[in-house]
């Protein structure tokens, strides 16, 4: 089934500490040695269905927490640039989240701080 270990703090973590945890977390998840503590008290998720090939979701929220971000596999999609076709990787990102708890402005605002990061990592890479 599904489980999904809690990165603490990861708002104070460079992205190197969060890469190592994930790594930590998926190896002990294989291997059924997650404690209760790891997976609980959760707040938001990120799922990444593109690594089985999924192009779009709706993801759904782990209760109690207040949304999770589904992000897609990246491929070759025709985009036009300057009147001209060209081939550009895309990625579709679908963010879930309790509209109780968060405003569809500030969601939206969340979405395009994503798109832009992933557009040009340096900044997040770098922790700019």
């Amino acid at each position: 089934g599904l489980v999904v270990p809690v990165i603490r703090d990861a708002d104070r973590k460079s992205m190197a500490d969060i890469e190592k945890s994930i790594n930590d977390y998926a190896g002990r998840a294989r291997e059924n040695k997650l404690t209760i503590e790891e997976i609980q008290g959760g707040t938001f998720t990120i799922t990444n269905g593109g690594v089985f090939g999924s192009l779009l979701s709706t993801p759904i929220i782990n209760p109690p927490q207040t949304g999770i971000l589904g992000m897609h596999k990246i491929e070759q999609r025709a985009m036009v640039e300057n009147g001209n076709i060209v081939a550009r990787p895309m990625m579709y990102v679908a963010l879930s989240y309790d509209h109780r708890l968060i405003d569809g402005k500030d969601s939206v605002r969340f979405l395009v701080t994503i798109k832009e990061l992933l557009e040009d990592p340096t900044r997040l890479l770098l922790d700019i």
